[in-house]
């Protein structure tokens, strides 16, 4: 014999179908989630009453009334809306006029954003100024409308939310913001609606569940202006598998690709991911691909990383996971000074590399598309920099903020460089006139006498400096031929008459004191063997006839030992894309 079948119950099927419509709302489904609602007679109630809400998020339906989903898909957003809003507070317990204020408001909420269907008791029109709870509170003390009273859950004018605190009841639910749940799927809501109207989704998805992953990347274009530009113009791509696949272990970026690559299993918090996916953007609003050059990639994206991470924590932006790249003695140093400093010990650092710049092909940056997307990195970081100290957002870096500004401004030409470094240590002579020698144009006047204009002989005792060349074969000739050039005409603009030179490959070869006009067609190769610099430094720091306070200009091509100038004022011209294997004191000009 079959038992009896439990026969259906029509008002739990209502509710639980209006329950179900809640859930599917993308603004208040997550709160929906996280609140305990009892449709049972776990408390009583009267025929009359629909729910009551609790500050702890419990809420208590009547089991008596009998309406439809939409009814109560409306009372259950009712109190969800006390919650979201903040409206249960410890203070205004028991107080009629606050209830009856926060009741308009979210009878407003409802209204406006067309959820659900309000029973025939709570249909009511609404007050005009049933817009901000404290404003209407206030109102409500000195006329007791009785139309504001209207818009209850519970019968009887008693009050339809209660302060039980904010602990959970049930130790599993843990403790909920309301307030910050409710804007986060606020956010979230209007961030898919907007892409969705362009295009961007082919469906809603506000209701998705978003991780610690999406949680940091939508920090960047919500609350940080610095990096949100750039955000917003790269793909995550989360996929395990993926990223798997890739030999991702953490993260990586793709500037040609504009995707950003995260391995997911690497279960980091969100304060990490922020710091990671900054680390990301600033790879590529920094141009540090394009920047990489004729440099080893590998070193180079060591030297990046150093440097970005520096930048990062002193930022304070989220918290750097463990095993990333810092050493605080690299703090204040660009990326190509570090990657010059790296270079001393080229096999260790490469090692080291983390692998997190996914370099394009090699002649896709020539494309249109590069110059676009390199364009487009630069304003956008360019823009968030402005916003950010305009609007005083928090600490940058001077060094970020100088690269910044570099990539907004074109790179000032090597020569101009060079210039500048010749009027740093040759101050214009001052000329006097003598009557020790005539002017050339005495003759015309033989009865004025006329002075002529000279320089002083002790001004122009020590008016030089050394230039040693690298003259072995592996130098480039239209480079060579360009610097000494440059340096030719220098020295004549600023009464430099007499250069010491020495050329070097294999061995030193002293020219002696040239003309600077003469330079210029005076370089031969003496040798095909490798460079060494140090016996040329020695000859001339050791002649006699050089002065010990006269600078020194070295051009290289960098494939040298460890330098030892003897503190002598230098500075080096070498190939774009070379890099020193030993840290320099003076400038260092890249000849292009």
């Amino acid at each position: 014999m079959k038992g009896k079948q439990k026969r259906p119950n029509p008002a739990q099927e209502a509710f639980q179908a209006g329950f179900g419509l809640v859930k599917q709302n993308p603004v208040l489904g997550s709160l929906m989630e996280r609140a305990d609602v009892h449709f049972d007679d776990s408390y009583p109630m009267a025929r009359e009453d629909w729910a009551w809400v609790t500050s702890n998020g419990v809420i208590y339906a009547n089991t008596h009334r009998r309406a439809q989903p939409q009814e109560w898909a409306y009372v259950l957003d009712h109190c969800l809306l006390h919650l979201a809003l903040g409206h249960i507070r410890e203070d205004r317990e028991g107080d009629p006029l606050w209830n009856a204020a926060c009741d308009c408001v979210a009878a407003r909420y409802l209204s406006d954003l067309h959820i659900g269907a309000a029973p025939g008791e709570l249909d009511n029109p609404l007050p005009p100024n049933a817009r901000e709870e404290e404003t209407l509170y206030r109102w409500l003390k000195e006329h007791q409308d009785p139309a504001c009273f209207r818009f209850s859950t519970m019968s009887g004018g008693r009050a339809d939310m209660s302060w039980r605190g904010t602990e959970p009841v049930h130790w599993w639910y843990g403790h909920v913001d309301w307030r910050q749940l409710f804007a986060e799927s606020l956010r979230s809501a209007l961030r898919a609606a907007v892409d969705y109207a362009g295009g961007v989704r082919t469906e809603p998805e506000a209701g998705k569940k978003r991780g610690p992953i999406q949680r940091a990347q939508e920090w960047f274009l919500s609350s940080y202006p610095l990096l949100g530009g750039v955000a917003s113009g790269f793909q995550l791509v989360d996929d395990q598998l993926a990223v798997q696949r890739m030999n991702i272990p953490l993260a990586a970026i793709s500037v040609h690709m504009r995707e950003i690559y995260v391995n997911p299993a690497a279960r980091l918090s969100e304060q990490e991911w922020r710091f990671v996916l900054a680390h990301e953007y600033l790879h590529a609003a920094l141009c540090h691909e394009a920047r990489c050059g004729k440099r080893d990639p590998e070193l180079w994206n060591v030297a990046c990383d150093y440097v970005i991470n520096q930048w990062l924590r002193d930022m304070e932006v989220g918290s750097m996971p463990e095993g990333l790249l810092f050493d605080p003695e690299l703090k204040g140093l660009s990326a190509e000074s570090v990657y010059d400093l790296l270079a001393a010990n080229l096999r260790k650092y490469k090692r080291m590399a983390q692998h997190d710049i996914l370099f394009g092909p090699p002649d896709w940056q020539g494309s249109k598309d590069f110059v676009d997307l390199d364009a487009w990195c630069r304003s956008a970081i360019q823009r968030g920099l402005d916003y950010h100290q305009t609007h005083q957002r928090g600490y940058l870096p001077q060094g970020l903020v100088e690269e910044i500004r570099a990539l907004s401004q074109p790179p000032i030409p090597w020569d101009v460089k060079l210039a500048r470094w010749f009027d740093e240590r040759f101050q214009p002579l001052e000329r006097r006139r003598t009557y020790a020698r005539l002017s050339r144009r005495q003759s015309s006047t033989p009865d004025i006498p006329r002075p002529s204009w000279r320089y002083e002989d002790a001004a122009q005792a020590g008016r030089t400096f050394g230039v040693l060349l690298d003259t072995s074969g592996s130098m480039d000739r239209s480079l060579l031929a360009a610097a000494l050039g440059a340096i030719a005409s220098y020295s004549a603009a600023r009464d430099v008459n007499q250069v010491r030179v020495v050329f070097c490959d294999a061995a030193p070869y002293d020219q002696g004191y040239m003309e600077a006009a003469d330079i210029a067609g005076s370089v031969k190769v003496r040798g095909r063997g490798g460079t060494v610099l140090q016996p040329g430094v020695e000859l001339l720091e050791h002649a006699p006839d050089f002065p010990k306070e006269a600078p020194l200009l070295i051009i290289t091509d960098c494939e040298c030992d460890r330098l030892n100038l003897y503190g002598r004022d230098h500075a080096f011209l070498v190939p774009r894309g070379k890099s020193l294997p030993f840290p320099p004191k003076g400038p260092v000009f890249y000849l292009e």
